[in-house]
């Protein structure tokens, strides 16, 4: 392009792809000022104002208000200041599209109604410390004056919900299910029905130690390898499922400080039967998905596995 030509506002219009209108606009605002005039008045442009004119539209493409832009243009801020502006806003602004879309979706999947939809988006914009506190009311409701395990609750209570500072919308619904959950009467009922049955086995003295964290880890292996035996119709009268109850017997004498009998085998089945409620294996799926973890192992169908190949060992 010969740097010594000057265009017309036309030519500058069919150049850059902007409407004269437009470039007239800038012009007047000083945005864009012509490079010279003919005698009658009309604007004539060089190839700098082409630059500059293209400049200013990949800005304004971009979000950036007028001010704005002059301001970069008489140099005032710089192109990287500006963007940076301008990220962090985007950056702000589809974070809340994101937890927007993710109340849309539970909507549509849950058909509440209009008050729990103002629920639910509540719920979404909570702080991580309203979240730990609904998290623990939870735990507090359904344990309170019960004869628990000393540190068994406080264990359970450690895995708190953490929303990363970008959760994306799965992680969200995710949390707004979870919240729910965890409010749901019914679900407060159940929870409290395991502790009760918890605390009358220790009043009638049974030892139900809380599991060290190496312990834990290796009932989360086996509680995994039961989920796939389940999911992959492994017999739970087969060799692979003994060599599992075996393992669950190991670390269960020695945590409840009782002896491997056939009664005490029955009494395991009817426990992992009695997990089976859908809702507590959501609530730790949910805990997964929200903090990022491997997929949780502990399903309903894992326990319901488990008792069955408890009992098959004791014919």
């Amino acid at each position: 392009m010969d740097d010594t030509v000057l265009y017309t506002i036309g030519e500058l219009a069919r150049r850059t792809g902007l409407s004269v209108k437009t470039i007239r606009f800038y012009s007047d605002s000083g945005v864009v000022p012509p490079t010279d005039r003919t005698a009658a008045g009309y604007r004539r442009y060089d190839v700098t104002a082409i630059s500059r004119l293209e400049l200013v539209r990949t800005l304004r493409e971009l979000g950036a208000g007028l001010d704005e832009v002059q301001r970069v243009l008489a140099r005032e801020t710089t192109l990287s200041q500006l963007a940076k502006a301008h990220l962090e806003l985007l950056e702000e602004q589809m974070r809340v599209l994101r937890t927007r879309r993710a109340v849309l979706r539970a909507v549509v999947k849950l058909n509440r109604s209009t008050e729990e939809v103002r629920l639910m988006h509540k719920l979404a914009q909570m702080p991580d410390e309203e979240r730990n506190r609904l998290i623990d009311e939870f735990w507090d409701e359904v344990s309170a004056n019960l004869n628990i395990t000393p540190g068994f609750t406080e264990w359970l209570r450690k895995a708190k919900p953490n929303l990363p500072a970008d959760p994306t919308t799965e992680q969200l619904e995710a949390w707004i299910e979870l919240a729910e959950l965890v409010r749901d009467p019914d679900f407060r009922r159940a929870v409290r029905a395991l502790y009760q049955e918890h605390s009358d086995r220790r009043d009638a003295g049974e030892s139900m130690a809380v599991a060290a964290p190496e312990d834990a880890r290796k009932w989360w292996a086996i509680t995994d390898e039961a989920r796939i035996s389940a999911e992959s119709g492994v017999s739970p009268e087969s060799t692979e499922a003994r060599a599992l109850v075996e393992r669950v017997m190991v670390l269960t004498t020695e945590g409840w400080g009782q002896p491997d009998s056939a009664e005490f085998r029955r009494s395991l089945a009817e426990d992992y039967e009695k997990r089976t409620d859908e809702r507590m294996s959501r609530y730790w799926e949910l805990l997964a998905i929200i903090n990022d973890w491997p997929k949780h192992p502990v399903t309903t169908e894992a326990n319901r596995w488990l008792a069955a190949a408890l009992r098959a060992s004791v014919g």
